[in-house]
Protein backbone atom coordinates (compact mmCIF):
# COMPACT_ATOMS: atom_id res chain seq x y z
CA UNK A 1 0.00 0.00 0.00
CA UNK A 2 1.40 3.45 -0.91
CA UNK A 3 1.71 6.57 1.56
CA UNK A 4 -1.60 8.09 1.80
CA UNK A 5 -2.37 11.81 2.43
CA UNK A 6 -5.01 14.09 2.49
CA UNK A 7 -5.20 17.46 0.11
CA UNK A 8 -7.91 19.75 0.28
CA UNK A 9 -7.70 20.64 -3.21
CA UNK A 10 -9.85 19.42 -6.31
CA UNK A 11 -8.53 16.56 -7.56
CA UNK A 12 -8.73 15.37 -11.72
CA UNK A 13 -7.05 12.28 -13.07
CA UNK A 14 -4.45 12.85 -15.47
CA UNK A 15 -3.73 16.62 -14.31
CA UNK A 16 -0.33 17.80 -12.73
CA UNK A 17 -1.14 19.59 -9.37
CA UNK A 18 0.95 21.31 -6.75
CA UNK A 19 0.33 19.68 -4.15
CA UNK A 20 -1.10 22.20 -0.60
CA UNK A 21 1.88 23.65 1.22
CA UNK A 22 1.07 21.22 4.23
CA UNK A 23 0.39 17.83 1.84
CA UNK A 24 3.77 18.53 0.15
CA UNK A 25 6.05 18.63 3.57
CA UNK A 26 5.11 15.04 4.52
CA UNK A 27 5.49 13.99 1.07
CA UNK A 28 9.60 15.36 1.73
CA UNK A 29 9.76 13.90 5.39
CA UNK A 30 9.37 10.76 3.58
CA UNK A 31 12.16 11.15 0.95
CA UNK A 32 9.86 9.95 -1.67
CA UNK A 33 11.53 10.73 -5.20
CA UNK A 34 9.98 11.35 -8.73
CA UNK A 35 8.56 8.71 -10.29
CA UNK A 36 7.74 6.82 -7.03
CA UNK A 37 3.64 6.23 -6.22
CA UNK A 38 1.49 7.75 -3.38
CA UNK A 39 -2.40 7.93 -2.81
CA UNK A 40 -4.74 11.38 -2.17
CA UNK A 41 -7.77 11.68 -0.89
CA UNK A 42 -9.41 15.14 -0.26
CA UNK A 43 -13.21 13.57 0.95
CA UNK A 44 -14.83 15.19 -1.47
CA UNK A 45 -18.22 14.26 -3.92
CA UNK A 46 -20.97 11.78 -2.98
CA UNK A 47 -18.86 8.33 -3.06
CA UNK A 48 -15.79 7.33 -0.92
CA UNK A 49 -12.85 7.21 -3.07
CA UNK A 50 -9.09 7.72 -3.46
CA UNK A 51 -6.43 8.68 -6.57
CA UNK A 52 -3.30 6.90 -7.70
CA UNK A 53 -0.75 9.75 -8.11
CA UNK A 54 2.94 9.62 -9.09
CA UNK A 55 5.42 12.11 -7.75
CA UNK A 56 6.46 14.77 -10.78
CA UNK A 57 9.13 17.00 -8.93
CA UNK A 58 10.29 17.63 -5.82
CA UNK A 59 11.36 21.23 -4.64
CA UNK A 60 12.87 22.78 -1.82
CA UNK A 61 9.71 23.70 -0.33
CA UNK A 62 7.03 22.27 -3.06
CA UNK A 63 5.96 18.72 -4.78
CA UNK A 64 4.12 18.22 -7.77
CA UNK A 65 2.33 15.19 -8.60
CA UNK A 66 0.74 13.79 -11.79
CA UNK A 67 -2.99 12.67 -10.32
CA UNK A 68 -3.93 9.03 -11.88
CA UNK A 69 -7.26 7.28 -12.04
CA UNK A 70 -9.86 7.50 -8.90
CA UNK A 71 -10.61 4.33 -7.45
CA UNK A 72 -14.08 3.83 -5.76
CA UNK A 73 -12.94 2.73 -1.77
CA UNK A 74 -15.76 2.67 0.80
CA UNK A 75 -14.19 2.52 4.05
CA UNK A 76 -16.48 4.15 6.24
CA UNK A 77 -18.53 2.91 9.22
CA UNK A 78 -22.00 1.69 8.56
CA UNK A 79 -23.36 3.61 10.94
CA UNK A 80 -22.86 7.87 11.14
CA UNK A 81 -21.86 8.17 15.19
CA UNK A 82 -21.89 11.67 15.80
CA UNK A 83 -19.88 12.38 19.55
CA UNK A 84 -20.33 14.93 21.76
CA UNK A 85 -17.71 14.78 24.34
CA UNK A 86 -17.07 17.00 27.19
CA UNK A 87 -13.19 17.35 27.04
CA UNK A 88 -10.99 15.35 29.08
CA UNK A 89 -7.87 17.43 30.71
CA UNK A 90 -4.11 17.22 29.56
CA UNK A 91 -3.29 15.20 26.20
CA UNK A 92 -6.36 12.55 26.34
CA UNK A 93 -8.11 14.63 24.12
CA UNK A 94 -5.39 14.52 21.36
CA UNK A 95 -5.94 10.87 22.43
CA UNK A 96 -9.71 10.86 22.42
CA UNK A 97 -9.62 12.47 18.46
CA UNK A 98 -7.27 10.00 16.86
CA UNK A 99 -8.79 6.83 18.20
CA UNK A 100 -12.24 8.13 17.15
CA UNK A 101 -11.13 8.74 13.83
CA UNK A 102 -9.61 5.32 13.29
CA UNK A 103 -12.51 3.69 14.81
CA UNK A 104 -15.53 6.04 12.10
CA UNK A 105 -16.49 8.70 14.27
CA UNK A 106 -18.56 10.68 11.32
CA UNK A 107 -18.27 14.07 13.90
CA UNK A 108 -17.08 15.44 17.14
CA UNK A 109 -18.28 17.75 19.22
CA UNK A 110 -16.07 19.22 21.95
CA UNK A 111 -17.65 20.92 24.93
CA UNK A 112 -17.81 22.25 28.65
CA UNK A 113 -19.78 20.63 31.19
CA UNK A 114 -20.14 21.78 34.78
CA UNK A 115 -17.43 19.77 35.55
CA UNK A 116 -14.94 19.79 32.95
CA UNK A 117 -11.49 20.21 34.32
CA UNK A 118 -10.49 21.61 31.00
CA UNK A 119 -11.57 25.47 30.23
CA UNK A 120 -10.86 27.27 26.92
CA UNK A 121 -10.88 30.83 26.17
CA UNK A 122 -12.22 31.08 22.43
CA UNK A 123 -8.31 32.22 21.26
CA UNK A 124 -6.81 28.92 22.94
CA UNK A 125 -9.53 27.09 21.50
CA UNK A 126 -9.89 28.14 18.16
CA UNK A 127 -6.05 26.77 18.15
CA UNK A 128 -6.84 23.71 19.88
CA UNK A 129 -9.44 22.68 17.58
CA UNK A 130 -7.20 23.62 14.82
CA UNK A 131 -4.48 20.98 16.39
CA UNK A 132 -7.10 18.37 16.59
CA UNK A 133 -8.28 18.94 13.55
CA UNK A 134 -4.55 17.96 12.16
CA UNK A 135 -4.67 14.92 14.29
CA UNK A 136 -7.97 13.43 12.57
CA UNK A 137 -6.56 14.22 9.17
CA UNK A 138 -3.30 11.76 10.13
CA UNK A 139 -5.34 9.49 11.51
CA UNK A 140 -7.27 9.17 8.35
CA UNK A 141 -4.37 8.94 6.59
CA UNK A 142 -2.84 6.30 8.67
CA UNK A 143 -6.23 4.25 8.99
CA UNK A 144 -7.22 4.33 5.19
CA UNK A 145 -10.65 6.76 6.16
CA UNK A 146 -10.88 8.91 2.40
CA UNK A 147 -13.53 11.15 4.71
CA UNK A 148 -12.38 13.35 7.14
CA UNK A 149 -14.28 13.16 11.01
CA UNK A 150 -15.92 16.91 11.21
CA UNK A 151 -14.40 18.31 14.49
CA UNK A 152 -16.55 21.12 15.49
CA UNK A 153 -15.77 24.28 17.59
CA UNK A 154 -15.76 24.46 21.08
CA UNK A 155 -18.77 25.17 23.01
CA UNK A 156 -19.91 25.43 26.06
CA UNK A 157 -22.85 22.50 26.69
CA UNK A 158 -25.52 24.70 27.54
CA UNK A 159 -25.31 26.43 24.62
CA UNK A 160 -25.12 22.94 22.23
CA UNK A 161 -28.23 21.72 24.36
CA UNK A 162 -29.95 25.28 22.78
CA UNK A 163 -29.04 24.05 19.05
CA UNK A 164 -29.97 20.06 19.84
CA UNK A 165 -33.58 21.35 21.00
CA UNK A 166 -33.69 23.26 17.65
CA UNK A 167 -33.20 20.37 15.56
CA UNK A 168 -35.03 17.53 16.87
CA UNK A 169 -33.99 14.08 16.11
CA UNK A 170 -35.73 10.82 15.21
CA UNK A 171 -36.68 8.36 17.80
CA UNK A 172 -34.01 5.69 19.22
CA UNK A 173 -30.83 7.88 17.97
CA UNK A 174 -30.02 10.58 21.01
CA UNK A 175 -28.24 8.83 23.85
CA UNK A 176 -26.63 9.89 26.65
CA UNK A 177 -24.43 8.06 29.21
CA UNK A 178 -24.89 7.62 32.24
CA UNK A 179 -24.74 5.91 35.92
CA UNK A 180 -28.01 6.78 36.88
CA UNK A 181 -30.37 3.46 38.17
CA UNK A 182 -32.69 1.83 35.92
CA UNK A 183 -30.43 3.26 32.94
CA UNK A 184 -30.42 0.48 29.90
CA UNK A 185 -27.59 -1.43 28.82
CA UNK A 186 -26.46 0.49 24.92
CA UNK A 187 -27.36 -2.75 23.13
CA UNK A 188 -30.85 -2.62 23.85
CA UNK A 189 -31.19 1.32 22.95
CA UNK A 190 -30.00 0.90 19.45
CA UNK A 191 -32.48 0.82 16.75
CA UNK A 192 -30.59 -1.35 13.64
CA UNK A 193 -29.27 1.11 11.24
CA UNK A 194 -30.19 4.84 13.22
CA UNK A 195 -27.37 7.38 13.26
CA UNK A 196 -26.40 7.97 16.32
CA UNK A 197 -25.60 10.95 18.47
CA UNK A 198 -23.95 9.77 21.67
CA UNK A 199 -23.25 11.78 24.99
CA UNK A 200 -20.59 11.80 27.61
CA UNK A 201 -19.20 13.64 30.40
CA UNK A 202 -15.98 14.52 31.72
CA UNK A 203 -13.85 13.21 34.63
CA UNK A 204 -16.33 13.83 36.80
CA UNK A 205 -19.59 12.95 34.97
CA UNK A 206 -22.56 15.25 33.79
CA UNK A 207 -24.78 16.95 36.75
CA UNK A 208 -27.94 16.07 37.22
CA UNK A 209 -29.41 19.18 35.93
CA UNK A 210 -27.36 18.35 32.53
CA UNK A 211 -28.88 14.81 32.28
CA UNK A 212 -32.16 16.44 32.81
CA UNK A 213 -31.15 19.11 29.76
CA UNK A 214 -30.10 15.97 27.93
CA UNK A 215 -33.51 14.27 28.41
CA UNK A 216 -35.49 17.46 27.69
CA UNK A 217 -33.65 17.26 24.32
CA UNK A 218 -34.04 13.66 23.43
CA UNK A 219 -31.38 11.93 24.93
CA UNK A 220 -32.23 8.08 26.35
CA UNK A 221 -29.86 7.38 29.47
CA UNK A 222 -27.67 4.06 28.52
CA UNK A 223 -24.86 2.45 30.12
CA UNK A 224 -21.87 0.86 28.90
CA UNK A 225 -21.99 -1.80 31.87
CA UNK A 226 -20.94 -2.41 35.57
CA UNK A 227 -17.30 -0.77 35.32
CA UNK A 228 -16.69 3.20 34.96
CA UNK A 229 -15.36 3.80 32.12
CA UNK A 230 -12.70 7.24 31.94
CA UNK A 231 -13.67 10.16 29.71
CA UNK A 232 -11.79 9.47 26.83
CA UNK A 233 -12.94 5.67 27.49
CA UNK A 234 -16.43 5.29 26.83
CA UNK A 235 -17.23 7.20 23.41
CA UNK A 236 -14.64 4.95 21.97
CA UNK A 237 -16.20 1.95 23.69
CA UNK A 238 -19.29 2.85 21.92
CA UNK A 239 -17.69 2.93 18.84
CA UNK A 240 -16.16 -0.23 18.72
CA UNK A 241 -18.99 -1.96 19.97
CA UNK A 242 -21.37 -0.73 17.82
CA UNK A 243 -18.97 -1.13 14.60
CA UNK A 244 -18.37 -4.78 15.40
CA UNK A 245 -22.47 -5.36 16.04
CA UNK A 246 -23.16 -3.37 12.63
Amino acid sequence: MSARFYADVALVPGTSLTLPEQTARHVQVLRLQPGERITLFNGRGDEEGEFDATVERMGRSDVDVVVGAWTVTAREAVRAIHLVVAMPANDRMDWLIEKATELGAASIQPVMSERSVLRLKPDRADKKVAHWRGIAIAASEQCGRNRLPLVHEVVTLANWFKQAAAQPAAAGCRLLLSLREGTRPLGEAVAPGHALVFLSGPEGGLSPAEEAAAMACGFSPVTLGARVLRAETAPLAVLAVLANRD
